[in-house]
């Protein structure tokens, strides 16, 4: 048994991929500012710290990714611009076993590739399900805080199916989408 990972890097692609994009377009139109953001799928691009650092919103990113080669790519980053590090830091790891425990409060959650890479391979070591994922980051935000979802992603219907459930059980509230994101708030 080993970790499972992503063997690969996800280069910034806006024609198939504009998640990352449209959550910074939704940031900037809620002026969101000084934001503890938690990201799911950093991406080789890094576009959501790099972003988020740069725009001068107080705002502060936490990723995590599965893929050896992406948090390469963060530490070289890191290294060659320790202003970017400031506000943003990337989780090398399968986003299945973090430990709730281990994470702040946050404002916002970004559950963009959730249904995405759970398997069997997971399991084997105890990794938690989508719906757990989902509901311990949900029990990270902050009454009010946001919760968003992406519906490009190729396992949306898995996504929406948690995020429909969390609704109907009264842990979620809809609040609309923006570009192809759908937007949820914790109740507050």
């Amino acid at each position: 048994m080993s970790l499972a990972m992503y063997d690969d890097v996800w280069d910034l692609d806006l024609a198939v991929c504009p998640c990352d994009q449209h959550f910074l377009d939704w940031i900037a139109a809620r002026d969101l500012r000084g934001a503890r953001i938690f990201h799911f799928g950093t991406g080789n691009h890094h576009l959501g710290g790099i972003r988020s650092a740069e725009e001068g919103r107080g705002n502060a990113v936490l990723g995590i990714t599965a893929s050896p080669r992406e948090h390469e790519s963060y530490l070289r980053l890191v290294i060659a611009r320790p202003e970017i590090g400031r506000s943003y830091k990337v989780l090398f790891g399968d986003i299945y076993q973090l430990e709730p425990r281990l994470l702040p409060e946050l404002d916002v959650v970004t559950l963009f590739h959730l249904g995405e890479f759970w398997s069997e391979k997971n399991a084997a070591y105890g990794a938690m399900t989508d719906r757990e994922l989902a509901l311990s980051m949900l029990e990270k935000l902050v009454p009010g805080g946001w919760l968003l979802f992406y519906t490009g992603c190729f396992a949306y219907d898995k996504a929406a199916a948690i995020a429909d459930r969390l609704e109907a059980e009264g842990r979620l509230l809809p609040a609309g989408s923006f570009a192809t994101l759908r937007v949820c708030r914790k109740p507050g």
